[in-house]
């Protein structure tokens, strides 16, 4: 083939990636053809000159990373990911947003082989990538070989993921970190929903960027020489990540609509795609067309990918075979995300023995298993003095020491808990982060991604109720609880006392997804040794203390257990007939089976009082129309914890006044 050929066919493979997307929407009546339509230029020349993937192993990885960050073009990877040979078929891409489909409206990882992430909420692919490039570079440092594992991320992102709040928290600690295996490209086409970006919008993007520490490189997005030397700059570019800002035309190809909002996000509409088919040299009246010499290009370009992860492969076995023993243990570790078999006996051992706050505990109790499980890695919203999340002895990752396990967010709660779902996607780490529990608020769109994508992480969220005490009603959540148990697929533990919180860390560092501990800030009591000898956190709830006959149940979480196990033995004084019930995770307690409910929480005993200073909505469930939930319907003030227990009732004798009313009642 003569050079002029293969740019010939180089062209037309763009123009098929263009075509495919518009087909896709078109057929479906639904979705965004403009964005991979501008974007088709860059996306196949990284993908067949820069990208390296093996297609019949998606998950291999020696591979870059890809985030397509504005995933509403998500037909843009569609075609890409058929192309090079992903096994999406053309009916695939014909079934787009459509029932049951490899090609949802929106990338979803775990879905379709080769989406490296969720994305769709713009900004949270691009700061999920910032994770990815941390997890890269500390994976590579900790195997002492950053020529083996020298993988790149890169990045699409459009004027949505730009303005977007996320993205200034994570691109900024991208900079701060000079993470330069970060190649972002920002589809500059002025355009978004309701016209042109001038309507919201003035900022210097690229100089925002060289202010956070990027390296700016401007380029004509739609050629293809610009491109290619922009990305070789990209790579060459050392200690910082690099932004290429691509001015494109949003619907590129489109005789009518290219350039306007119109091909934003909706189908170009019968006439004018096949006038656009014309434009670009294809057949007006055939659909989903791969050309012959495209085909081919691609099948070749599939083969050179493959020869070079073989090749990687064959380094990877050699770094194998000379490495010591202790660093392939950990190479095995990280891959593998290793727990050992035995993780609660010793988190156990590291419990403190006098009363404490179960943010104190959780501290002592991170270090230990730190220490077993190689992958735990994160940091905290500058709160590591408060959250006491802090790994000691294991450094902070920095530029100059990219093997430290503590990650310093600064105070970012978004841009952490997106960069954390980024650990967790890349592989070799189970990431944590953390800070107080009323600001999980910043952290909500991340919180739900993290359960999307069904990632194993860890949120330790501090500071956990009213008892913060004299900050007040801004710091002191109320709804928190209640918003994370309404997000599907998240496990949310409440633990009651230090000997809880380390069952609660040995559920978290084995689970099968995101899981959050809720952890106190004031001291409290550790739970007597024969309720520790029949604790069962990982079943969600058990019972702590019962007599013979009972007739009421007292139900508590977290610090409020103490409290009503104060009551149960008010009462018993009284010649009540009380059982009391530690309900740390409602998520683990639904996993149980229908007779071990049962034992918990007998039908025949009506009379449940559920103690737990939040919001009180959904314990219905658990109590019964006839149950009393002692909670929270209001925000708190300021005081002291001891003064504000008296004045909501939350103390023994509280909870037990209550409990009389309402069994004369």
């Amino acid at each position: 083939m003569s050079c002029c050929q293969a740019k010939e066919t180089f062209k037309k493979a763009i123009d098929t990636v263009r075509l495919l997307s518009a087909d896709g929407v078109q057929k479906a009546n639904s979705g965004h053809p403009g964005m991979p339509m501008g974007c088709a230029d860059y996306a196949f020349t990284l993908w067949s000159e820069f990208l390296r993937f093996d297609p019949k192993n998606p998950e291999w990885y020696g591979r870059d990373r890809f985030v397509l960050s504005a995933g509403h073009g998500s037909m843009l990877l569609y075609s890409l990911l058929h192309l090079f040979g992903f096994g999406l078929e053309m009916d695939d891409l014909k079934q787009f947003r459509q029932w049951g489909s490899k090609t949802p409206g929106h990338p979803e990882f775990g879905h379709t082989a080769g989406v490296d992430v969720t994305t769709g909420p713009l900004a949270s692919g691009l700061a999920s990538a910032v994770g990815m490039a941390i997890g890269l570079k500390q994976f590579a440092a900790r195997m002492d070989n950053s020529c083996l594992f020298n993988q790149k991320v890169y990045v699409i992102s459009g004027d949505g993921c730009m303005m977007e709040g996320t993205s200034h928290e994570a691109c900024a600690i991208a900079g701060h970190q000079k993470l330069d295996n970060l190649i972002l490209f920002y589809d500059d086409n002025s355009i978004t929903i309701e016209g042109s970006t001038s309507l919201a919008t003035s900022e210097d993007v690229g100089a925002r960027f060289a202010a956070y520490g990027w390296n700016v490189l401007r380029i004509n997005g739609q050629c293809v020489k610009q491109i290619k030397a922009a990305l070789t700059l990209a790579h060459a570019c050392k200690d910082k990540p690099t932004i290429i800002i691509g001015k494109t035309t949003i619907g590129y190809g489109a005789p009518k609509l290219a350039g306007s909002c119109e091909a934003h996000g909706a189908p170009l509409g019968a006439d004018e795609l096949a006038a656009t088919k014309a434009a670009l040299g294809f057949d007006p009246a055939q659909s989903f067309v791969v050309p012959a010499d495209v085909r081919e290009l691609c099948n070749k370009l599939i083969a050179e990918k493959q020869s070079a992860a073989a090749q990687w492969n064959e380094k990877l076995a050699a770094f194998q075979a000379a490495a010591p023993a202790e660093k392939i243990v950990l190479l095995d570790a990280l891959l593998k995300r290793s727990v050992p078999a035995n993780i609660l006996d010793a988190l156990l051992k590291a419990v403190p023995e006098k009363a404490t706050a179960t943010r104190n505990s959780g501290g002592a109790i991170m270090q230990a298993a730190a220490v077993l499980v190689p992958a735990l890695t994160g940091g905290s919203a500058d709160l590591n003095p408060s959250t006491k999340t802090y790994l000691k002895g294991l450094g902070d990752f920095t530029p100059a020491n990219r093997a430290g396990r503590n990650i310093h967010y600064g105070i970012r709660e978004l841009g952490m808990g997106m960069i954390s779902n980024g650990l967790a996607l890349n592989g070799g780490a189970i990431p944590f982060s953390s800070t107080f529990m009323v600001f999980a608020d910043y952290m909500k769109p991340a919180l739900r991604l993290a359960a999307i994508q069904n990632l194993h992480e860890i949120f330790v969220f501090t500071h956990d109720s009213i008892f913060v005490g004299e900050d007040g009603p801004t710091h002191q959540p109320i709804e928190q609880l209640a918003m994370f148990r309404a997000i599907p697929g998240m496990t949310v533990i409440r633990p009651a006392d230090s000997y809880e919180t380390a069952h609660a860390w040995a559920v978290a560092l084995q689970a099968n997804g995101p899981v959050i501990i809720c952890l106190t800030r004031q001291n409290v009591p550790n739970l007597p040794p024969e309720a520790v000898s029949r604790m069962a956190v990982a079943k969600g709830a058990y019972v702590v203390s019962c007599e013979e006959n009972f007739e009421m149940i007292l139900i508590g979480t977290g610090s409020e257990l103490s409290c009503a196990m104060g009551a149960a033995e008010i009462l018993r004084k009284e010649g009540r007939k009380v059982r009391v019930v530690s309900m740390p995770s409602w998520e683990l307690f639904e996993k149980q089976s229908a007779e071990y409910k049962e034992s918990v929480l007998p039908a025949s005993c009506c009379k449940r009082i559920v103690v737990e200073a939040g919001y009180p909505m959904g314990w219905e469930r658990y109590v019964g129309k006839k149950g009393l939930i002692l909670g929270i319907d209001h925000f708190g003030a300021s005081g002291p914890c001891e003064k504000l227990a008296q004045e909501y009732g939350f103390t023994a004798e509280g909870v037990a006044d209550h409990a009389r009313a309402y069994c004369k009642g």
